[in-house]
């Protein structure tokens, strides 16, 4: 234990020495957490409408009324000609086209049909999809409202619905980003610092003298590791601490709780970050070989679109993807305040993914040192 407790005092004297790594470890996390939380988000808050109006009809008018009184929409133009409403989809300056054609206000009282056609700049798909239910919405309103001014009688509601909003009631997206968020800042400041700081010994040639040396392998694994999962933990806290106060984020479960799920994952991703430098004999090529794992791990969590949309193949690879463990146990922890036995099969996983990893990257490191 005393040769352990050196090394880790050597590591950490180290570290703390840098100013500019300490800057980078404390400060540039939480930066990107108020950044990210912000941005990272698929909520559609603004439409840039261009209206085209052939019939310049009073009814017309009270069609486009539901679209400029709603909050989601902006008209980025009006006029009489669909190839001004393209070309403004085209330059992006705007996202959707809605044509009202010639006799529109004439079908409407002599048939009582009438055709509206909406263009949708659809090259966002889930973007799109979103926008054209928000257009088809206000157009399905104005239509109740016609029907109540032609009849003079009140909508019928034969089908009364009630709804409730369970683990995020107010639909803020930053409930759902921020969670996955701390997960993934806590990986990269792991997996990265803890892999490029064991291929630094063989950059820097002191890997050959500590293998001469009395300390034994597993002393200096641990020494050279657990410094970043401690760092980890505190960066965790910080962050965690940022998410309650400044962007109001709940947590509902145990702290604790998460603490406990976040101390066995950071074995995974410590495991996974020796492996690499096993492999590796510079810090650029660690650098580049995690960022390849990352980027895979990261998208495929469903840190950003469901787990539950992917291909059946893509979620049979999730299983032995880490990151899909914890952003999923600890949206559950502080969203819905889920407690042991609720994550207890993902606690499982990621300690048989710890042992594994761990088992296989000192047994790559033996062989290879």
């Amino acid at each position: 234990m005393r040769t352990i407790a050196f090394i880790i005092r050597k590591e950490f004297i180290q570290l703390f020495r840098n100013k500019v790594m300490v800057r980078i470890i404390f400060v540039l996390p939480l930066i990107q957490l108020v950044i990210l939380s912000y941005t990272a988000t698929f909520e559609i808050k603004v439409i840039r409408l261009h209206v085209v109006d052939f019939d310049r009809s009073q009814t017309a008018r009270d069609l486009i009324g539901h679209f400029s009184g709603s909050p989601f929409y902006k008209i980025a133009g009006y006029s009489s000609s669909n190839r001004l409403g393209e070309q403004d989809i085209l330059n992006g300056k705007a996202q959707q086209v809605i044509s009202i054609p010639p006799n529109f206000e004439k079908d409407l009282n002599t048939t009582g049909q009438a055709k509206v056609q909406v263009i949708t700049n659809a090259i966002d798909g889930a973007a799109a999809a979103l926008m054209n239910a928000y257009t088809l919405s206000i157009i399905q309103d104005y239509n109740i409202n016609l029907l109540v001014e032609s009849t003079g009688l009140q909508a019928g509601e034969p089908i009364r619905t009630t709804w409730s909003f369970w683990y995020n009631p107010e639909l803020n997206y930053k409930n759902y980003m921020v969670p996955g968020i701390l997960v993934l800042l806590v990986t990269i400041i792991s997996m990265f610092l803890s892999g490029m700081n064991m291929v630094k010994e063989k950059e820097m040639g002191t890997i050959e003298q500590i293998n001469v040396t009395p300390i034994k392998k597993y002393q200096f694994i641990i020494g050279k590791l657990l410094p970043y999962w401690i760092v980890a933990l505190v960066e965790l806290t910080f962050e965690l601490i940022l998410a309650r106060f400044l962007f109001n984020i709940p947590i509902l479960g145990s702290v604790w709780l998460i603490f406990l799920v976040a101390s066995v994952y950071l074995l995974v991703t410590l495991g996974l970050a020796l492996l690499i430098s096993t492999k590796t004999n510079t810090q650029q090529q660690t650098m580049f070989l995690s960022w390849f794992f990352l980027v895979i791990f990261i998208l495929m969590s469903g840190l950003f679109t469901s787990v539950d949309s992917m291909p059946q193949w893509a979620s049979v690879i999730n299983w032995f993807n880490p990151i899909a463990y914890f952003v999923e146990v600890i949206r559950m922890i502080m969203l819905k305040g889920s407690g042991f036995m609720d994550i207890a099969h993902n606690l499982l996983y990621l300690g048989i993914y710890a042992i594994t990893a761990l088992s296989v990257a000192v047994w790559q490191y033996r062989k290879t040192t």
